[in-house]
């Protein structure tokens, strides 16, 4: 039985259950298969004296068994703001002492790291130390943040040297790591899962009457809405999302996810005079992301860089077609005008997109067909062989 040890900052936990459910449900899946035993280190980095948002989260560092999967959360120190550099090593500090004695009860076969920085770094000196062979998946954001600091980029690079395989959630974040030095012979690309029984196209009707129960959102008869699912920050452009649709008439946006940019988005909601057609719904569980979707005639997401983002595909699995930019994986997935329209990241090309996306009114089975290669299955699968050549265990 191969044994994966995955370390992973990005995974949820009791405090912020949203955050990283994918690679959770990506190594959740690689242990349904038979054969496999998958434990993840999920490090919680807490400051020295954790108050307000931080103690909560300290609080959240419970071990257990999630999903099939072993889940550890040891804690190590974060310096908030500054702690950048001495991430990688303070995880080390905080997980080595396990990882060895799991390792001696039970060898594993694979070190893996479910993101390039902090956790690639940080599992290149685990895997050393165990005397196992790496992997490390690139998502997005590590790339493109992370790898523009000469600090971390250093050390990406010294770990990819090492790393017997490299991982990207598309290829255009295959040709941006190997800009950046990492070696492009050594990155496969492993597109994200999809949970089919989540999102698939149910009846709007329903699903906007099931909206309006639950947050108030009223729409006329013959109003539009729009959903933009993603973290409220600048990288992916909400605030161009509100200017455009200022500029369009009947048409309401639900916003999902939360973020320091909300209370400046809101107050750009009103100064435009459309506080009435814009609204935020916070952070949602992942079973009530598909009504939102299957609610909404169009997904926008205006975003400067992704890798390939999962709203992206649950938005086409629930038939809701997309205007996104020309950001990582965009045009992997927007081959076809029944999945939507690749814009300009401006308000004007963003008001176009939408114009044109509303206009063409495809069925919701038809844009659904775009997603038709995603489920978590196939990730698994995928996975299982790529860790497989790496170990030469059986798949």
């Amino acid at each position: 039985m191969p044994r994966i040890l995955s370390i992973a900052t990005l995974y949820p936990n009791a405090h912020m259950p949203r955050f990283g459910t994918f690679v959770a449900r990506q190594m959740e899946a690689l242990a349904a298969r038979e054969g496999w035993d998958v434990t993840v280190i999920n490090p919680i980095g807490v400051p020295p004296v954790p108050m307000g948002r931080y103690k909560a989260l300290a609080d959240a560092a419970i071990s257990g068994e999630e999903g099939g999967v072993d889940v550890r959360r040891p804690r190590f120190t974060l310096i908030p703001a500054v702690g950048g550099p001495f991430n990688p090593a303070m995880i080390v500090k905080a997980v080595l002492a396990l990882a060895k004695q799991l390792h001696a009860q039970e060898p594993f076969d694979l070190v893996d790291a479910q993101f390039f920085y902090p956790d690639g770094p940080a599992a290149a000196r685990i895997a050393a130390e165990l005397g196992l062979p790496l992997s490390i998946k690139a998502r997005g954001a590590d790339i493109s943040h992370w790898g523009q600091k000469l600090y971390a980029l250093r050390k990406m690079r010294a770990a990819s040297e090492q790393a017997a395989g490299l991982l990207a959630v598309s290829a255009a974040l295959r040709r941006d790591m190997s800009a950046l030095g990492l070696p492009e012979d050594k990155i496969t690309v492993h597109y994200t899962g999809l949970d089919r029984d989540l999102f698939h196209p149910r009846d709007q009707a329903e699903e906007r009457r099931k909206l309006a129960e639950q947050f108030n959102i009223q729409l006329g008869e013959d109003e539009k809405l729009l959903a933009c699912v993603g973290a409220l920050i600048p990288r992916k452009g909400q605030a161009l999302v509100i200017r455009a649709l200022a500029r369009l008439q009947g048409l309401h946006c639900a916003f999902v996810g939360t973020g320091p940019d909300r209370e400046m988005l809101g107050k750009l909601a009103y100064e435009l005079d459309i506080p009435h057609r814009v609204h935020f719904l916070g952070s949602l569980d992942h079973g009530a992301l598909p009504m939102v979707l299957n609610a909404s005639d169009a997904m926008v997401l205006p975003s400067k860089s992704e890798g390939l983002a999962n709203a992206w595909v649950e938005a086409l699995a629930c038939g809701t077609p997309l205007v996104i930019t020309d950001a990582g994986g965009a045009r992997e997935l927007v081959q076809d005008e029944t999945a939507g329209r690749i814009v300009k990241r401006n308000v004007d090309a963003i008001a176009g997109g939408i114009a044109q996306v509303l206009g063409a009114d495809h069925s919701r089975e038809t844009v659904a067909a775009n997603a038709a290669r995603f489920s978590w299955e196939a990730n698994a699968a995928a996975l299982a062989d790529y860790y497989s050549g790496l170990i030469g265990a059986p798949e």
